[in-house]
This record gives C-alpha cells, structure tokens and sequence, in this order.
C-alpha cells in the first residue's frame, strides 16, 4: 500500500488562518469510529463517517511541544521548532494543523495559529512573527469524519478558572460514551463529539481527593487515565509548563528530545564530542524521533507509559505514572512499524526501518517464490523488499517509479478516482521488467484497489510472472484506539482469502506474513523483550483482540 509520504490533495489551494488570543474554541479530534456487526457498520453520532468515508488506512494525527530552559525570553525559537517538528509529522497527518505558543507570564492569554492544508501552507512569516512564546505545543491532523472544518483543527484551547489551557490528543478514548456521559453529568455543556474537547473539560474537573492551594495538574491527569485508559498520547500546556502524557498501555507513541547549542556536535550513537558543551538549551516531545535531528535536538527516550512527564524552564521531571491492571501487557500500536511511522523513527530501542527489513527476512522464509528479481511499491514496502532480496538471495531491483506530486490513492473520494490515481502516481521501468519473475512487496493490503492495476502495468511492461508478497498480515478488523480502519465489510481479506485475491487482482501468487512472523520481526531488534515487561504489542486489527476490550458503545 502506498506509504504516506507525498502532498495531499486536501492541502492545494486550501488555506485558511485563524490568528487570535484564546478565549473558549471550539475543536473536534480524528476520533469518529462506526460500530460493527460482522461487517455491517451501526453508525452513531460519536463515531460518525468512520465506514461511511472513502479514506483508507490513516493515522489520525502527530503531536509535537516545545520548551526552552533557563531564563525567559529563551533563545529557543519555539515556534519555528515546533512548526517544523510538524512538517516532520507530515506524513501522520495532512489535513489542517495549528500551533499554540505561551509567552509564560499570562495564564489567560495563548497565542494560536490553525488552518487547513499542509503545515508549510498554513505558517507563513507573518502567523509565524506572531506565535512568540518560550514554550508551545502543535498539531497536525486527518479527518476521519465528514466535518473537515477549521473549527476541528486541533490544539483544543479552554480558558479554566484557573487559566487557559491548552490540549493536543493523538489517539481515540475507547470508552468514550461513558467518560461524555460522567462529564455531562458533572453539569458541564460539550459543543462537540470530540475526544479532544471530552479531554479538556475532564481536565477541568477536581480530582476526587480535592484540592487544598490551587489546581493540581498531575492529579487531575491522573484522575482522567484512570477514567480513560486508553488510547491516547496528549501534550498539555499551561502558562508555564508541558504535560507529556502517554496512556498506561502505550498504545500511541511519544518521546522526548534535548534541544542542543548550536555549536554542539555528537556522533551518530548520540555521544558528544569532546570539549563541546552539549548542556540542553530546551527540550522537544513529539509522536516520532524523526524530526529530532533537523530541529537540532538529540533523541533521549520514550514517554513511558503511563507516565506523566512534566516539561518547565527548569527541566523535565516524571511527575506520576499509572499503571494499567497487572494482567494486562503493554499494547503499543504494532501498525506504527508496518505502516505508519516515517523509517527514520525509534521505538522501543530500534529504528523502524530495521524492523522493516527484518519483516521482509521473516516474510522470504514463510513464503519463498522462484524469481528474477525482487522489488517494491515505493516507497512503503522498500525496506521490507531490501530484507527480502537479502534473505533470499535474489537481487532487488527498482520496477516502479514514482511521480512524488500526486497525492495518496486512499484519500481519494470513490474507487474510480482511487485506481485512475494509481496510473497517475506510478510508470513501469521496462528495461527492469521485460521478461522478468518480480517479487513484488508491499506493506498491507487493505481494500485491494491499487495492487491490481500496479500488476497489470508491469505485465503491461513485459514482466513475464507478478508474485506479490505483503510485509504484513491481512486487516480483518477496525481499529477503536486512533487509526481509520474501514468496516470489516470493506476489508478485501473477509471477502477473499491470499489464493483468491491473487486471482482477482491478477499476481501469479500472493501471500501474507503471518502475525507470529510480524511479532517475532519487530522483536528481533528491541532493547527489552515482552518478559521484561514491556514490548506487547496491539495487533486488534489482525486478530480481533483488542487490549482494553471493545468501546463501551460497540455492538459487535
């Protein structure tokens, strides 16, 4: 499947600005989900638009913060960091973003800028002149439902009684409905069917063992992943600080990073050379590590989860964890090395394109094919394809080349568009295929429009067989925890199995890797290991298993 790198369509032409000083906004997260019963979709108001749209699989959003240390106004150029941590995010999410920036001496006043399209169209110098803060927090977003508005756009802004504040949530609460309800019947008013704004007003409630001297942040965080146990990863900001907040299952990824001096110089294994001063000049917390080196930050570690990381002038500190019951194993997203983070990402001690190259080892010892060459479909299933040539032995090749300015076949709005998109994104390098037996891997399948019109250009091309060979195992089921999964209905692996989809997309073969060879890949390369308590992974998509249970609201 097409990986998601690229412009987006939703980013042409389509720039709208939002300058102001914060009083209450209005804001709507990628949270929209559909109930499910074996494919049929019960739609309700929360969820609305998740099987009804025509988007594919998406991640829903990236979350970025920022602070300097030391004395104030910092040297840090906070919102230029923080805006281009986002472009970093890009590919997690291309449809509006927004930053909001503190100045640290007004608890009632944020700067904020927010707008639809791509991160380089909506900040431009003059929205970034005004976004002056030493500490900020942003945002970039997919829509998985019909409102695609400015007014969703997140950070999600409140002013409190004690001060504004300001929320940006990757991920989606599963038990949603009975955390709205506890709310509304706290007397509190919801606009929206937000998980972003259910967040932000959960915030401004009491802890249940009260207060004595003004708010307490961290026991009020506390309070909500207890009510909300996942899913979600959450940078949150006051006057003065930032709250990294990773769910006690650490299904959605965060982690921090040390802004260093300029002068500053380190080796590749993050050792600082000798004789430079490499004492932090602010600290980063984002979705990925990807963008650490381009801001001048250095990766340090994973927001744990469960824990709750509090970011001010003075440093970084772990002010709480929470720990998910003790039956229960972490359930990180395993998706994010399949499909959704960028290559250059860390997770749990390794970097995704080495658990990529170790799926495509695993998948040329389940399914083995006698053939010329091996390839990709650029760029998702590149270092997949790479582990299998090597594991093979047979040679990889280039077979596909790329036109990078057309945007992504899924979000385009019907399956017509979506094939024609294919034609357009993709030419066959003939010299490469002509009398060829191509291996040809890719990350996963989800509805099956694109493979089939890329095998029939490369016969087209010459190639004399297509076997294709997925990095990952087949999507039988919706994601409840922040990914835009489709309806079990519209999963091309319920309505076929590997032999007859082969034939209905016209490869010569196709075959999956199996869930055991996916976890026993991405184990290959960790730090630590299931048994040292960390590690599991949420594989809800691929077995129907999900770590918290199904949505309180589901019905199937």
């Amino acid at each position: 499947m097409e990986g998601p790198t690229g412009p987006s369509p939703c980013g042409a032409g389509n720039m709208t600005e939002a300058m102001e000083s914060l009083s209450v906004d209005g804001c709507q997260s990628d949270s929209c989900q559909c109930d499910r019963l074996q494919g049929k979709v019960k739609v309700n108001s929360k969820r609305y638009g998740r099987g009804a749209v025509e988007s594919g699989l998406t991640h829903e959003c990236g979350v970025f913060g920022a602070i300097g240390l030391g004395e104030w106004p910092t040297q840090v150029d906070v919102a230029q960091v923080i805006c281009l941590g986002l472009v970093a995010l890009q590919h997690r999410g291309q449809e509006s973003a927004g930053i909001v920036t503190s100045e640290g001496k007004s608890a009632r006043t944020f700067n904020s800028h927010k707008g639809m399209g791509l991160i380089n169209n909506i900040f431009n110098d003059d929205a970034m002149k005004k976004l002056k803060g030493n500490l900020g927090i942003g945002h970039t977003r997919y829509s998985t439902s019909a409102a695609s508005e400015e007014v969703n756009c997140q950070p999600f802004v409140v002013h409190t009684a004690h001060g504004a504040l300001a929320v940006a949530h990757n991920g989606e609460l599963v038990n949603c409905s009975s955390l709205r309800k506890m709310v509304l019947g706290r007397g509190v008013g919801l606009s929206t069917h937000s998980d972003s704004e259910l967040i932000t007003q959960a915030l401004c409630l009491n802890p249940p063992e009260g207060e004595t001297d003004g708010p307490d942040w961290p026991a009020r965080i506390n309070h909500l992943m207890r009510l909300a146990p996942l899913s979600y990863s959450l940078v949150i900001m006051l006057k003065d600080k930032i709250y990294a907040v990773r769910d006690p299952y650490g299904n959605r990824p965060l982690c921090l990073g040390k802004i260093l001096p300029m002068g500053s110089s380190f080796l590749m294994n993050g050792c600082a050379k000798n004789g430079v001063d490499d004492r932090p000049e602010g600290w980063v917390v984002s979705s990925e590590s990807c963008g650490f080196l381009s801001i001048g930050a250095r990766y340090v570690r994973e927001v744990l989860p469960g824990e709750i990381v509090e970011m001010s002038r003075h440093g970084v500190r772990t002010v709480d964890v929470v720990e998910r019951p003790a039956d229960k194993q972490q359930a990180f997203c395993i998706f994010e090395y399949v499909y959704f983070a960028r290559a250059d990402s860390i997770f749990e001690g390794q970097m995704v394109y080495s658990a990529r190259l170790q799926c495509g080892r695993m998948l040329a010892r389940e399914s083995p094919v006698d053939a010329d060459i091996v390839s990709s479909v650029p760029e998702s299933g590149t270092a997949a394809a790479h582990g299998y040539a090597r594991q093979s032995g047979i040679p990889f090749m280039e077979v596909l080349c790329k036109n990078r300015y057309v945007g992504r076949t899924f979000i385009q709005p019907s399956t017509r568009l979506r094939q024609l998109g294919v034609a357009k994104k993709f030419g066959a390098l003939s010299e490469n295929v002509r009398g060829k037996r191509i291996v040809l891997i890719d990350d996963s399948i989800v509805r099956g429009n694109t493979i089939g019109p890329i095998i029939k250009l490369l016969r087209d091309a010459g190639a004399a067989e297509v076997h294709i060979r997925i990095a990952s195992p087949p999507l039988k089921y919706p994601c409840y925890m922040g990914i835009n999964i489709p309806t079990r209905e519209e999963l091309i692996a319920n309505k076929m199995d590997a032999f007859k989809l082969a034939e209905h997309v016209g490869a010569d073969s196709l075959e999956y890797l199996s869930v055991e060879g996916l976890v026993s890949a991405i184990h290959y390369n960790m730090k630590a290991t299931p048994s040292d308590g960390v590690g599991g992974h949420c594989t809800a998509c691929l077995t129907g298993e999900y770590p918290g249970g199904l949505p309180d609201d589901a019905d199937w």
